[in-house]
């Protein structure tokens, strides 16, 4: 079943009084969505028991949880150092989506840097090939990985980029941020076949399997030459993606992935606008 949920907690979210993530189960639903994403973008600062917390509410509410680790994961950083952090980091963020009752973590995969792009897409590749002797080392395999591609140029993470990560194991499925993909793109996504092309590529590279349950992060995003510049809402009328378009096409590709909306502070009812346009579109 395709869900659909928020990334983090909206402005109506605090507007109508709530605070606590725990509480967020209890909105999601209310609101007729299906999942929600938690941020450790900033860093990992939870408790074992604040995780439990968040677990028995969610489970109550029957709503699904998954995480997005820190912002300042790098598998492209030259400074094996650094990248030691970056294992770090996807490794405490999936004990902490354990411990929440989730199955998803999120990752932006590296930067550039001073590289060519070869150089730093093959660093991240051994790199990754590493993080996934810790991931089965440590006893969490069972959980899913989900590199993201990213909006900006200088960014590792195109769609090209994101296939090639995840045939390294079967523990990567993609996370495809169709914004970051528009405003990399330079407003690339406009009809249906826009999205079946990317969409069929990735299932010829990766099996029907592997993609049906994929991620998918959505907004509008403003972009500049450099690629993605701000997140949007669906009130926009300027830039990109519309959602129609995609609901179409996984329609018809019989996909059903989990997609977050990642509006700017209106996330819950831009989820909840995806969700409507999804149905609609759904042979009866």
């Amino acid at each position: 079943m395709t869900k659909f949920g928020p990334s983090g907690n909206c402005d109506r979210f605090y507007a109508e009084g709530y605070e606590h993530t725990e509480e967020a189960a209890y909105f999601v639903r209310e609101n007729g969505l299906d999942c929600f994403e938690y941020s450790f973008g900033r860093g990992i600062r939870m408790t074992e028991k604040k995780a439990e917390s968040i677990r028995a509410a969610f489970e109550k509410e029957g709503v699904e949880i998954s995480v997005h680790a820190p912002y300042f994961i790098n598998f492209a950083n030259p400074d094996d150092e650094m990248a030691a952090k970056s294992y770090g980091y996807v490794l405490d963020s999936a004990r902490m989506l354990r411990a929440m009752g989730g199955t998803r973590l999120v990752f932006h995969p590296a930067t550039q840097g001073k590289d060519e792009r070869s150089v730093a897409v093959d660093r991240t590749c051994d790199r990754l090939r590493i993080l996934r002797d810790y991931i089965y080392l440590n006893d969490l395999q069972d959980l899913i990985y989900c590199p993201e591609t990213m909006g900006k140029v200088a960014q590792i993470g195109t769609i090209e980029e994101i296939v090639r990560f995840c045939e390294i194991d079967s523990i990567f499925t993609p996370c495809v941020d169709f914004g970051h993909v528009n405003a990399r793109e330079q407003g690339s996504l406009k009809t249906v076949q826009d999205y079946l092309d990317r969409l069929s590529y990735m299932i010829d590279s990766l099996g029907y399997e592997r993609m049906k349950n994929f991620h998918v992060h959505f907004s509008k995003i403003q972009y500049g030459a450099k690629g993605e510049i701000r997140h949007l809402t669906f009130q926009d009328t300027v830039f990109g993606p519309e959602f129609e378009p995609l609901a179409e096409a996984l329609c018809r590709l019989k996909l059903e992935p989990y997609i977050v909306s990642e509006s700017d502070g209106t996330q819950a009812d831009d989820a909840i606008a995806m969700k409507r346009m999804y149905e609609n579109i759904l042979p009866r």
